[in-house]
């Protein structure tokens, strides 16, 4: 055998046959599994980047940078998938409206890769324009969204979006003691507050717009984080914290109440964590929808992603 040349060959140029004739173990046979021959629940490509068109509820289009991850199911008998062939199949439909193609999209996988069952993630920054409450000045605040789909082998699509919502939360209890400390030894106090994380998971029909979960949980809380910010505006922050007091259990009872009572939300979960300011750890609290299906375990890895990022 001769020595192997080690140039890269800018002139080759294999037709279908060289293709075809390529080995291609992870279609191969069965016998060439290395494990157990089980049915593997996922498998697929995760984290890959595309800009991707978004329809805003006043009919905007919006194009977002936007975390895709793409699988199917795999079959006991099978050695692997063509992961190439879920990125190749995304990008079919990568100048449409997202939402729009979900559908397609899964049962485009599920028949390029033979798979009975197919899962989409998308995970992007979603603008929404807010009003300064007092200044008249408007600004962008953005969304740390997530939004999952998948089909089962009966051709059944579930919706899913995770949606992080950032508020202030001024604490009850420390009001009451401020205020007694003023009032009865003349002493200057301020109220403890912090910001804080509502992540906040619906399995919802195609009738609901992002800007309907935002709407949601600001009703619910009336005191998010503001973008433009002048004096009569942080006067007007500070009313609202006085006015809206809440601990942890309060802010996901009032999310609750919101979501409870939506006609196009079909299942939920509310996860919120209080960044205390007093203690050096934090306040948090889960609460699930009657007879829902989403977990209430939730891992140490979640709750540290609801510290809030800028």
């Amino acid at each position: 055998m001769g020595i192997t040349e080690k140039k890269y060959d800018t002139n080759y140029k294999p037709s279908k046959k060289d293709i075809q004739d390529f080995p291609d173990l992870q279609n191969g046979p069965s016998n060439l599994i290395n494990g157990s021959p089980v049915f593997i629940q996922h498998v697929g490509s995760h984290n890959f980047r595309l800009p991707i068109k978004f329809k805003k509820k006043n009919g905007e289009i919006v194009q977002l940078e936007t975390r895709v991850t793409g699988t199917v199911s795999l079959d006991a008998n099978k050695k692997g998938i063509n992961m190439s062939r879920i990125m190749r199949t995304f990008y079919k439909f990568k100048d449409d409206i997202i939402f729009d193609n979900i559908e397609n999209i899964l049962s485009s996988f599920k028949q390029e890769l033979d798979a009975s069952r197919a899962k989409l993630y998308l995970n992007f920054s979603y603008p929404i324009i807010l009003n300064s409450l007092r200044s008249n000045n408007e600004g962008y605040q953005y969304y740390n969204v997530s939004y999952e789909a998948d089909i089962d082998e009966f051709e059944k699509v579930k919706k899913k979006f995770h949606f992080d919502f950032v508020y202030s939360s001024a604490c009850p209890c420390s009001y009451e003691l401020s205020e007694h400390a003023r009032e009865h030894r003349n002493k200057a106090t301020v109220a403890h507050s912090q910001r804080s994380v509502a992540r906040i998971s619906i399995e919802t029909d195609d009738n609901m717009f992002i800007e309907d979960i935002h709407l949601l949980c600001a009703n619910a809380l009336k005191t998010e984080t503001q973008v433009m910010v002048k004096r009569e505006d942080e006067m007007a922050f500070a009313e609202l914290n006085g006015s809206y007091l809440k601990f942890v259990e309060d802010a996901v009872r009032l999310i609750f109440k919101e979501l409870n009572s939506h006609k196009n939300i079909l299942d939920f979960r509310i996860i919120c964590s209080h960044q205390e300011s007093l203690h050096s750890h934090d306040a948090v609290s889960v609460l699930l929808a009657p007879n829902s299906k989403f977990n209430c375990d939730i891992s140490h890895e979640t709750w540290s992603s609801l510290i809030h990022k800028s």
